[in-house]
């Protein structure tokens, strides 16, 4: 499970649970954690320290979709600050990463070109390179529904939620069934321009909205994609640039939020906020 926070109720009942957990820190906390050593020490203390006795934490991710942008800059020295605390309390289990969305990408396609934007770039250079000395991952948010919905006569939808039964890209000797994989792969290739060769990717959020956006977002479409999703991802079969490969993946979200602005946001849940399905996955 991924909380984007440490919620402390959320904390609670996770207790005793064994669910992996990966804990965000907030982008609004990040220049002040950037600071010092001290001010990151703090940070873990309150909310992980607390907890580590029985909850399993595997990840606590350094900023969510902060790169690129001007507060980027933060996130390399606030990962160097936590991976000192958990190097001194022999954590080696809980790994320090960021997350980074499609935004960071300045080309995409074929997915061997791929490559981080110009500012991304500038950033990601300094943190792969410290996340393939650790063993760490590097998150990324990989959402086939935005380019089929901004695009529906160019990206099909078959090709978008894996049910395609052809290859519809051909990269060099390798086959795309579904823009999943080409994603991926198109992160991968650019991680390996700067530093990253060695890094794995984590899917830190992908889903498909069941409402907002007329016949795009349909609770029939939204569990056809997370339910192949959830497929692909277990068949262990990776990418065709990492085949037989597991990625580890988190769907988006648990529930729907009312909170969020009015549209799709609102519709990525498994779950209404009464705990009822929005749609079977399983």
């Amino acid at each position: 499970m991924r909380l984007f926070y440490p919620n402390p109720e959320a904390l609670q009942a996770l207790r005793g649970s064994q669910i992996d957990v990966s804990i965000g820190i907030r982008n609004e906390d990040l220049p002040s954690l950037a600071v010092s050593q001290d001010a990151v020490h703090s940070w873990f203390t309150t909310h992980v320290e607390p907890y580590l006795n029985d909850i399993v934490f595997n990840h606590i991710t350094v900023g969510n979709e902060i790169i690129p942008g001007s507060s980027g800059n933060y996130v390399l020295p606030v990962m160097q600050y936590l991976q000192t605390i958990l190097d001194n309390r022999s954590l080696a289990g809980i790994k320090v990463t960021t997350v980074v969305s499609g935004a960071a990408l300045g080309v995409s396609y074929p997915p061997s070109s791929g490559a981080f934007t110009l500012e991304a770039s500038s950033t990601m250079s300094g943190i792969l390179p410290l996340l393939a000395h650790r063993g760490s991952p590097l998150m990324i948010n990989v959402y086939p529904y935005f380019a089929y919905a901004s695009d529906p006569v160019n990206v099909h939808l078959d090709y978008a939620q894996f049910t395609a039964t052809s290859p519809v890209v051909q990269d060099g000797t390798l086959s795309y069934y579904n823009l999943f994989d080409a994603t991926v792969d198109a992160f991968i290739a650019a991680m390996e321009k700067v530093g990253g060769a060695n890094v794995d990717a984590v899917v830190s959020e992908s889903g498909w909205p069941s409402d907002g956006n007329r016949d795009f977002t349909t609770p029939e479409l939204a569990g056809t994609y997370n339910r192949n999703f959830l497929k692909h991802i277990t068949s262990k079969a990776g990418t065709p640039k990492r085949p037989v490969a597991y990625i580890e993946a988190y769907i988006f979200a648990m529930f729907n939020e009312n909170q969020k602005p009015d549209g799709v946001e609102q519709h990525f849940g498994l779950f209404h906020p009464n705990m009822k399905p929005v749609y079977p996955v399983f």
